[in-house]
């Protein structure tokens, strides 16, 4: 399954031939055109907003269900337009349209005498708005889907040049926790050491006896440095950090690979690797561990980025 970001665009274009009362098939038809531009960006949810024309008001519901059928996240915007060429602004009237035109100014005219009479202009633009008004419905729909269509393969694409970049990152996040590794066990014993080494300092100012009087017994005193020098040894110990990283990573490229909607649960797994990051940084005494948690840092920051991009 393919990964979607949630940035993208399409556009489309369908022509309306005729209308209700004049087929599409009939010579100098009246043609209309419908443009339908599809935007998306990033956002928590799904955020849908349209922009029609007054004369295709009507479709938004059909719109956002086509909309909420094949996105689940992101900002997406639907910008509809209407074109009309020449022969459509100036349509040929048929009989039936001005028939009923004159009924309706008749029926008018009897309540309202005082009511002005059509203009030539506004009988036109009345018979142009009824003539093409079903096939200009149809032609918007038509433009739409192809442009959902079309913006969901441009998802796709910039899902996959994620995916990329998300792959490359977690390849140099795994070098750099290979580099790490074998600097653990040097690390706490060199630290280790240092800690005996100042532990032993400190004790020359002690009063030391072999008996049981009031001073301490050289024995107790070695017992607790070394269950000291231990305990520190454990708190510098940064293997079981390591470990969750390495985990979360290999998690991280299961869900790339098995693709769909993972954009929220990337996003958790990204928290949990800066949060080892921070307390591999946190719990090192050595520069070059630090150095390497920086790094570590920096391209989880990188990929957090993209993560906000997928759906």
């Amino acid at each position: 399954m393919a990964v979607y970001s949630m940035t993208g665009f399409a556009q489309a274009t369908e022509a309306a031939t005729g209308g209700a009362d004049e087929p599409a098939t009939k010579p100098g038809a009246a043609v209309a055109g419908v443009t339908v531009e599809a935007r998306s960006v990033n956002s928590r949810f799904l955020d849908v907003g349209f922009r029609l024309p007054d004369e295709l008001r009507g479709l938004e519901p059909a719109l956002r269900e086509l909309v909420g059928a094949n996105f689940k996240r992101g900002k997406i915007e639907l910008r509809v337009a209407s074109q009309r060429d020449a022969d459509t602004a100036w349509p040929q009237p048929q009989p039936e349209q001005l028939n009923r035109l004159s009924r309706l100014e008749s029926t008018v005219t009897g309540w309202l005498p005082q009511a002005r009479l059509l203009s030539v202009n506004e009988a036109l633009q009345w018979c142009r708005q009824g003539g093409v008004a079903e096939r200009l419905d149809e032609a918007a729909l038509a433009a739409a889907r192809v442009a959902v269509a079309g913006l969901r393969e441009a998802r796709a694409r910039e899902g996959a040049r994620l995916v990329a970049i998300l792959t490359e990152r977690i390849g140099h996040l795994r070098n750099l926790a290979l580099q790490a590794a074998p600097l653990v066990p040097a690390v706490v014993k060199r630290q280790q050491q240092r800690f005996l080494e100042r532990w032993q300092e400190a004790l020359q100012n002690v009063p030391i006896s072999a008996g049981a009087g009031g001073s301490v017994s050289a024995d107790a005193l070695r017992d607790r440095a070394l269950n000291e020098a231990a305990a520190y040894a454990l708190r510098i110990d940064v293997a079981e950090e390591l470990s969750r990283l390495s985990a979360h990573l290999d998690e991280l490229t299961r869900l790339l690979a098995a693709g769909g909607e993972l954009g929220k649960r990337l996003d958790f797994l990204i928290q949990e690797l800066h949060r080892e990051a921070n307390t591999l940084g946190a719990k090192s005494s050595a520069l070059e561990l630090t150095n390497i948690s920086v790094e570590m840092k920096v391209a989880i920051e990188q990929m957090r980025e993209q993560v906000q991009n997928i759906e």
